[in-house]
């Protein structure tokens, strides 16, 4: 087999793989509220979440566009007809994003998928090329979506968990979270389809910038076949489900009430279609986390586990650095062979 058909099709299958891993990695934070309030049984939420990924990965492609030309331009990795330069970049990122999402499963961390692909990519392109392949526009554009949508997510969950205070104070307590854990099945139902609607697109833009380094594809279209593969994939990894994560993301926060877990999914899921709409990479991870943080500072500033949320803060900021100097070491490994 001609090998950079080789590598092609290696990218596809560890890209499918990531999306796979990216289920039930960042499941927990799409439903973790609604299992740590018992709105729905683990298995339901599940069940429930893997469809709504599914559906919400096949819907759109902006975010897979954006991700296929924003960070760098896979033209520009291939320096002649044949070359297999940009085929081995976007497998060296695909295998280091793999690697620190299972490490951070493994320890129950909820770190952001969507941080270790992107400073894969960068990080294996410029051991490549050099950091001037960077497309340092759009690489910029991506970085302050992953900044500040997490400090939305803390403002918009402060908000409007003061407004749920205001509007049913007079309510009795018992009856209103009744209410609420009713509402979660809904809510959660809604994070879900956002959350599809903006990671499973990240598996989607590596196929398509393979397929383009490859010379397969031209232009930033995604193939069908690319979207329902992605999105199937992502679907039957969120089925797995991620109780680790789900633990940490629904407990050790902050203690989660019906009322809390609807606020929070609200908030989180407002930003993450707000970017996919506007075409733009966010960790759902942290919007989520973060909205959490919010909705818990708005009810009581202590009852948030600080400490739990530095833990996870302290990931997200190391998160990026590392993948990127794994994503360099694999592809000086794998350039030794390819």
């Amino acid at each position: 087999m001609d090998t950079l058909i080789l590598l092609t099709v290696l990218v596809v299958i560890f890209a499918l793989t990531f999306d796979f891993i990216n289920g039930f990695h960042d499941t927990a934070n799409a439903i973790a509220t609604s299992v740590s309030t018992r709105a729905l049984p683990p298995r339901v939420a599940i069940f429930m979440a893997a469809i709504m990924n599914f559906i919400g990965a096949i819907t759109f492609v902006g975010v897979a566009k954006a991700l296929t030309k924003d960070i760098v331009d896979p033209f520009s990795l291939n320096a002649f007809q044949g070359d297999t330069t940009g085929s081995v970049v976007i497998l060296a990122a695909l295998l280091s994003a793999i690697t620190w999402n299972l490490i951070t499963w493994y320890f129950g961390i909820p770190s952001s998928s969507s941080h270790t692909l992107i400073g894969s990519i960068a990080g294996a392109a410029a051991a490549s090329s050099g950091f001037g392949v960077l497309n340092y526009g759009g690489f910029t554009k991506i970085i302050m979506a992953l900044v500040i949508s997490p400090i939305l997510a803390i403002c918009v969950g402060f908000l409007v968990m003061s407004l749920f205070k205001l509007w049913f104070k007079d309510l009795n307590l018992y009856r209103t979270n009744k209410g609420f854990r009713k509402v979660q099945i809904i809510t959660a139902a809604i994070q879900s389809f956002t959350h599809g609607t903006n990671d499973a697109q990240k598996a989607m833009g590596i196929m398509t910038m393979a397929l383009i380094a490859a010379g397969l594809h031209s232009g930033d279209e995604i193939p069908f076949w690319v979207r329902a593969s992605a999105a199937l994939a992502m679907g039957l990894g969120t089925s797995i489900g991620g109780y680790k994560i789900i633990k940490t993301v629904g407990g050790k926060i902050m203690k989660i009430r019906p009322v809390n877990g609807v606020a929070a999914d609200l908030s989180s899921a407002s930003i993450i279609f707000g970017a996919t709409l506007i075409h733009l990479p966010v960790s759902t991870t942290h919007v989520i986390s973060s909205s959490i943080m919010g909705v818990g500072s708005a009810q009581r500033v202590r009852g948030v586990n600080w400490g739990m949320a530095r833990k996870i803060v302290t990931t997200w900021i190391i998160t990026m650095p590392i993948s990127a100097a794994m994503a360099a070491g694999i592809y000086l490994v794998l350039s030794l062979f390819f």
